[in-house]
């Protein structure tokens, strides 16, 4: 059996599981397995209920292996080294951050009268689709001639056999059913304009020539049911809540966010050159003096 590892949710668990310090009491059996199905939850997005023995042994095993290693991890100091105290933080961060928004949805929970909200929006976002035909020259002269014959009667599909030189000629000019999106600009453009059964009474110029369109009929397109697109529902209208609920939060915190980034940005370079006149003083600065018995740090290498 295979578990895929889910992240972030997993990366939380470290804090809840696997990183105790020796200053803390050790976790009692009832923590334990509560940090053992947390585990699990991150592991697999199962439940205990919903493995079978030999999955829960499989999972218990990668559990135990990481409660050893981080418990050695943690007798070697690595808890106090600046980079795993800055991860150990945003975890911490993350896992906080995950349950104010599970809270949030608790509290705010989407019903039946959402979900048909969202799905009539998002129904109505949905472009139409065009039935259409054209003819397509190379001058505009021609182009207007042809109109002129289209104005005295003639049939459309037939000038399109004889006049067209698109591939489409040979089915009377017929593009068959396609969204705005997929043609040119000026082409998507003349059969926006049109009502149904009409044709465009000055030529159309693109890239392609010059064309006359007719616009034989417009649709919406085949949609699922509400029913069936339910869950996709769910989830779309819990997103814009959650992501409505995080902007309330930083209006309410009042910072401000550019001055944040200046500020971050100038921290994270001034620690940079730190980290750099460690090992390569600048300007003829003396090195830091090397403790006895130390080995001085040395220049990295090269990337060439």
């Amino acid at each position: 059996m295979h578990h895929r590892l889910y992240l972030p949710a997993l990366a939380a668990v470290l804090l809840l599981s696997a990183c105790v310090k020796k200053d803390i009491e050790p976790p009692t059996p009832e923590e334990s397995a509560a940090n053992f199905e947390a585990f699990i939850t991150a592991a697999t997005r199962k439940t205990v209920a919903e493995l079978t023995p030999e999955e829960l042994r499989q999972v218990f095993d990668q559990y135990q292996t990481m409660e050893i290693a981080a418990d050695a991890g943690e007798k070697a100091g690595l808890a106090r080294k600046a980079e795993v105290a800055a991860q150990l933080r945003v975890l911490r961060m993350n896992v906080l951050s995950e349950a104010a928004m599970r809270k949030y949805l608790d509290e705010h929970p989407v019903v039946d009268a959402d979900l048909s909200a969202e799905y009539e929006q998002q129904v109505a976002a949905v472009p139409m689709e065009y039935s259409a035909r054209h003819i397509l020259v190379d001058d505009e002269a021609t182009a207007k001639a042809i109109i002129a014959k289209l104005d005295g009667g003639a049939d459309f599909a037939k000038l399109a056999k004889e006049k067209s030189k698109d591939p489409s000629a040979s089915n009377g000019g017929d593009l068959g059913w396609f969204a705005l999106q997929t043609m040119v600009q000026p082409f998507a453009d003349a059969v926006a304009a049109l009502e149904k059964g009409k044709y465009t009474t000055t030529p159309v110029q693109t890239q392609f020539g010059w064309h006359v369109i007719l616009l034989d009929d417009m649709r919406k397109p085949t949609l699922p049911t509400l029913t069936e697109v339910k869950d996709r529902l769910q989830e779309m209208v819990q997103r814009k809540r959650i992501q409505t609920y995080l902007e309330e939060l930083k209006a309410q915190s009042g910072v401000d966010a550019d001055k944040a980034f200046e500020q971050m940005s100038k921290t994270i370079e001034a620690e940079a050159k730190k980290r750099i006149k460690a090992i390569a003083p600048e300007f003829g600065e003396p090195r830091p003096p090397v403790p006895e018995g130390a080995t001085a740090p040395e220049a990295p290498a090269s990337s060439d």
